[in-house]
């Protein structure tokens, strides 16, 4: 997260089509000194449309055709903020997203691809699927094929008869073919005839194909309106369905229209012969949402692909102040259509060629444009300082936090109720003729590159300890730090992001940020002190487990090594994102569930992994534990990751910990690492009564937590804690806690 030179110029990339792929690619290998890349997408995950055919007739994987735009993101040096463009403010130079504040640009480039224009049909937004935007159609198809598993069969009606509606039908016709018991009936509906921009052999060839599997074609007869299973056409006719894609013409996002960019008929953006707006010579555009009028070209993914260079190009000439080079794309393009069955149909002009030789090449083509971003560069070597892990991982070692701890000489007071002689998760203040009061603070430094991601991620950690402790925030102060930039307005920009990020967490938590101090850094770093006050009689502390209590956590385990994966390029970004996702879950409803069904202890579990903060409440509490490894809830590729040997920069001061584990199961290199990982804004461990542990946890999953029983509390048997991994180890409540310790 760390950067050289103060940043002078946002570049900001808005969707991951083919042509943004090709400018994040040739910029990760040629960065240019304090310009700031940023990629805002709706998915991390894009489709290559050259492939996405022979994904739907099942001959790739979702993995070979899909872009891991996190990786590639991280390759280019980029920003990656993960939201949907929805506007434009040219004046101020700020894209506005759903779910962000304004991002702020120098130069901008737009590659969003097309929407889908259903309005010509009554009812077929409702009860169709639309492949288009192309970016969500794996998850639409995968449900398509669910739907069939559960039916048995399969009326299938696709509407479009371009080539991008004939490929999916005879793809999806093999598919369900292979799937389904008998055979799918498959209908291609189309308002001019099959393939009207190509010629006529190749018109034939789908029309011999089409005949020999079984396949209906309904030309000239375009769809009016759509009714559940029904599709009606313009002369009556009525074509029933069980599913129906929807693959005709689609145009432009509609926030475009009031963007005062000057757009066609369809709501195109119009650009010359340098991908640039006439109107705006900080906006450029690329891929099916641009179009350029001297030099009209159809809507193929070929014209996409073929943009990427000469738009890196100007982009970096017009952040340079140079001169921009035209580029006119090829008048015409070789299409290789899939037939869904490992061959495929050559178009190009007026000849046609058909067979597997035809797919062999295709599928050479496609696959060898996807290692040029997927198969990226490795990385160059950097000292360990430069991979340090951000987040609750840059924490100092409990190690070496206890022995400064102990070397203190820290003043006492007769306000402090809980404080370092008896260390808990939150101090505890109580003043004469007033309510106590819970005082906690987090800081650490950026784990992702959105600000207003972390400053959400950064303020849900801090909360937790008021909420470990069973307590209410009721305000937060602020500490924040911001790297330079060439001018303050970029500054401003990012500090924003990170303190709305920040506050809106606070205020859905009922606490006002109150103030607080900011400075200039080496990276982006912020954390809040936060006060709270104790609900009556439901202060929780570490100490307190007695034996029989169950161990419910809240959240799986794994965000520090996922987070350091990432960092090196490793982690898938489905992974990246659903750790993220848990971190971003608040524990206020944990918390109170938690001491509703009277918990006995609790502390959240955070940079110290798992087995730390484990260890100090079996400290506080005078008590050993049994632990299921089986049940510790593990977030996905989390292991995978940990078997890989990944690790975050804590993981040797959390090692320590080890030493009080147990039982075979210990002897396991990955579940050790695991439970030692340290978690940025991790759940909450707890010790319930065993008779209500199983309603206690319900009630959590019910709330959306992915929480688990782990682990039944012993009484301690030696000098120090110990932590014993025994499968199978938790029981039924009515179990007497002796036959489950000696079991």
């Amino acid at each position: 997260m760390q950067q050289s030179v103060p940043i002078a110029q946002d570049l900001v990339l808005v969707g991951g089509g083919h042509a943004h792929v090709h400018v994040l690619k040739r910029f990760g290998m040629r960065p240019v000194p304090g310009v700031r890349l940023t990629l805002v997408t709706r998915d991390v995950e894009t489709p290559y449309s050259g492939m996405l055919p022979g994904y739907v007739a099942g001959l790739y994987s979702f993995a070979e055709c899909h872009i891991d735009l996190v990786r590639l993101a991280r390759f280019a040096g980029a920003r990656l903020i993960h939201d949907e463009a929805v506007g434009l403010d040219r004046g101020r130079r700020q894209i506005l997203c759903r779910a962000h504040p304004p991002i702020r640009y120098d130069i901008l480039s737009l590659d969003i691809g097309s929407t889908p224009r259903m309005g010509d049909a009554a009812g077929a937004a409702e009860h169709t699927v639309s492949v288009k935007p192309i970016d969500r159609f794996g998850e639409r198809w995968e449900a398509l094929l669910d739907r069939a598993r559960e039916l048995g069969h399969m009326r299938l009606a696709i509407v479009g008869g371009g080539a991008g509606g004939v490929e999916l039908a005879v793809s999806a016709q093999q598919r369900l073919a292979r799937l389904l018991p008998t055979p799918p009936q498959v209908t291609l509906v189309t308002r001019e005839g099959l393939l009207p921009s190509h010629n006529d052999a190749v018109r034939r060839r789908f029309e011999i194909i089409f005949r020999e599997r079984g396949m209906r074609a309904v030309a000239n007869n375009p769809i009016v309106r759509v009714e559940p299973g029904r599709l009606i056409a313009q002369d009556g006719s009525v074509i029933e369905f069980d599913e129906a894609l929807w693959v005709t013409e689609a145009a432009g996002a509609p926030w475009l229209a009031n963007t005062g960019l000057p757009l066609d008929e369809r709501g195109f953006v119009i650009i010359d012969e340098t991908y640039r707006s006439p109107a705006d010579t900080a906006v450029f555009a690329a891929g099916d949402i641009a179009t350029m009028p001297a030099y009209p070209r159809e809507k193929a993914g070929v014209y996409a692909v073929r943009a990427g260079p000469p738009l890196a190009d100007n982009l970096r000439r017009a952040l340079a102040g140079h001169r921009l080079r035209r580029a006119v794309p090829q008048r015409q393009a070789l299409a290789l259509i899939g037939t869904g069955d490992k061959r495929a149909v050559a178009s190009r002009g007026r000849h046609e060629a058909y067979g597997a030789p035809v797919w062999w090449l295709k599928d050479w083509i496609d696959r060898r444009w996807m290692r040029r971003y997927t198969d990226l560069p490795a990385m160059e070597s950097v000292d360990d300082d430069a991979m340090r892990c951000g987040g609750c991982a840059a924490k100092v070692p409990a190690d070496v936090l206890a022995r400064v701890m102990a070397r203190l000489d820290a003043p006492v007071s007769d306000a402090v109720a809980i404080g370092l002689d008896s260390p808990d998760d939150a101090a505890l203040l109580s003043f004469p003729g007033a309510p106590p009061l819970l005082q906690t603070v987090d800081f650490f430094r950026a784990m992702v590159g959105d600000p207003y991601l972390f400053g959400r991620i950064a303020a849900t950690h801090a909360l937790g300890d008021i909420y470990a402790m069973g307590g209410v925030p009721e305000t937060a102060l602020a500490i924040a730090t911001v790297p330079p930039a060439a001018r303050p307005s970029i500054v401003e920009h990012d500090l924003f992001h990170m303190m709305r990020g920040g506050s809106e967490v606070l205020a859905a938590a009922g606490a006002a940020l109150v103030g607080g101090h900011s400075a200039e850094g080496a990276e982006l770093g912020l954390g809040f002190a936060v006060t709270g006050r104790t609900r009556p009689g439901r202060l929780l502390r570490k100490g307190g487990l007695r034996p029989g209590d169950r161990l419910l956590l809240t959240k799986p385990l794994g965000t520090g090594v996922i987070l350091a994966a990432e960092m090196r390029r490793l982690a898938p970004a489905r992974v990246v994102t659903a750790a993220i996702g848990t971190m971003l879950q608040p524990a206020a409803e944990a918390s109170a569930c938690l001491a509703a069904y009277g918990a006995t202890a609790c502390t959240d579990v955070t940079g110290f992994g798992l087995l730390g903060h484990l260890l100090e409440m079996l400290t506080a509490s005078d008590a050993d534990v049994l632990l299921d490894p089986d049940r510790v809830p593990v977030l996905d590729g989390a292991m995978t990751l940990l078997r890989e040997g990944l690790a975050s920069s804590l993981h040797a001061g959390n090692s320590i910990a080890l030493s009080s584990l147990t039982g075979e199961a210990a002897q396991d290199p990955a579940l050790a690492a695991l439970l030692i990982d340290p978690q940025t804004a991790g759940g909450l461990l707890a010790g319930v009564p065993a008779d209500r542990a199983t309603d206690c946890l319900a009630e959590l999953q019910r709330l959306g937590y992915r929480a688990a029983e782990i682990g039944v509390v012993a009484p301690r048997s030696g000098g120090k804690p110990r932590v014993s991994l025994e499968a199978g180890c938790v029981r039924p409540a009515e179990a007497p806690l002796a036959a489950v310790a000696h079991s």
